[in-house]
């Protein structure tokens, strides 16, 4: 399997270390805007340069340390989880400040339209009714004009019911000098009195439904909440609804209800508040806005701790180059020219492995032996007589792949060999 040369990965690294800055900016800038919510901003501004500074530190330190991972991965999920928390609540509240508004006019603007709809089918249902009346009234106080005793009548229609009890009850308290009959009269007059009162009542009616139609017109769906319940409230208290109980016969009517502000708010008063709305809607009733907050959220910090991790051994060097350069020190030697010599020493196996005689090492190959022996990274074999020690093809690999970019101290040498 072809591996990529140093002269290409190199750069690749670099970019993944700007890559890694860059991404731990943004979570930095995310989890200070969602600490500045509920603490101070200087607070806010240290707290989240801590914390992270130790998430790519930790990140560093896991890809570096094989023996303290479980403890560093701790510490790591710990962190992480305070910057995503923070972080969620900053990105959340960013979304909704531009977005939940809009949702919340809507919102009510439904809920006004459904409230309207229930309106107008009463008021409608009372001037039709209304109309109805009138034109009764109309006919009452004709047939007593030209016939009289219409008050003695029975009516099964209540409104006009009470309206022939209330004529006669008048007629009661007049003298013997006003006796009933046709013509014009006390009780003639009585019923014109009355059909000019329902007439009122159905120009009420009607001029409220106009101005139900008018509000519906005028209404639309991004209006702003106080703009809405305002005039809503205002056509509202305007209707008149003691016209519309007695048009319906009846005692008492069920008004639609008035949206409360409260249910409605498209903005929360503090950051506290930002706070818990966020991490309360997110457990109680999460939405596909708090789904990509949080997800965004959590996906900076993984990424950048993948990033961090893969890059961080290419900048400290990994625990075999590290060895390497120590074996080198020990002989004096740039690190490549050891490898160089040190892998001229080597030699092919029967299966072709490399394998090298002990007797041939320097001092600081041989600890580099040892080194690998003691990590499982080469073995200590016996054959005819002779011992060997029996690398790795990994090792063989990397010590192979050390010298494809050869730095200055190696081609030095090699020109002072010739």
């Amino acid at each position: 399997m072809p591996h990529v040369s140093a002269d290409l990965t190199r750069p690749m690294v670099k970019g993944l270390f700007v890559a890694t800055c860059l991404l731990s900016i943004v979570s930095w800038y995310t989890t200070e805007q969602g600490m500045a919510l509920y603490l101070a901003v200087w607070f806010a501004l240290l707290a989240s340069l801590g914390v992270q500074g130790a998430l790519i530190l930790v990140a560093w330190l896991i890809g570096l340390n094989k023996s303290r991972r479980a403890l560093l991965g701790m510490v790591y999920a710990i962190t992480a989880t305070v910057s995503i928390a923070f972080s969620y609540v900053s990105l959340y509240t960013w979304f909704s400040a531009r977005e939940r508004p809009a949702a919340v006019e809507r919102k009510l603007y439904d809920e006004l339209s459904s409230s309207l709809g229930k309106t107008q089918q009463l008021v409608a249902a009372a001037s039709a009714e209304a109309q109805k009346h009138l034109l009764a009234l109309g006919e009452m106080e004709a047939a007593e004009k030209s016939v009289g005793f219409i008050s003695r009548a029975q009516d099964a229609d209540p409104y006009l019911g009470a309206v022939r009890n209330a004529v006669a009850r008048e007629a009661q308290t007049y003298s013997a000098a006003y006796p009933e009959g046709s013509g014009s009269g006390l009780r003639y007059s009585a019923f014109e009195r009355y059909r000019q009162l329902a007439l009122q009542s159905a120009d009420r009616l009607q001029a409220a439904q106009t101005a139900i139609a008018e509000f519906r017109e005028q209404l639309k769906p991004l209006d702003t909440t106080e703009s809405q319940l305002r005039r809503f409230r205002q056509l509202y208290d305007g209707l008149p609804w003691s016209d519309v109980t007695e048009a319906l016969h009846a005692a008492k009517i069920e008004r639609p209800q008035v949206p409360g502000y409260s249910d409605f708010v498209d903005h929360s008063v503090t950051g506290q508040e930002d706070l818990l709305i966020a991490f309360q809607e997110l457990f109680m009733a999460p939405t596909a806005r708090h789904v990509f907050s949080f997800a965004l959220a959590a996906f900076i910090d993984f990424i950048v701790f993948l990033l961090a991790f893969a890059s961080g051994p290419y900048f400290f060097g990994s625990s075999e180059h590290r060895w390497v350069a120590a074996s080198a020190a020990l002989d004096g030697l740039d690190e490549q020219v050891f490898v160089r010599g040190f892998l001229s020493k080597l030699t092919p196996t029967l299966r072709g492995m490399a394998q090298v005689e002990p007797e041939k090492l320097s001092g600081g190959e041989q600890q580099l032996c040892l080194m690998l022996v003691s990590k499982g990274l080469a073995i200590v074999q016996d054959e005819d007589g002779k011992r060997f020690y029996l690398l790795d093809q990994t090792i063989h690999e990397l010590l192979l792949e050390s010298l494809a970019s050869q730095g200055l101290p190696m081609r030095a040498s090699a020109t002072a060999g010739v």
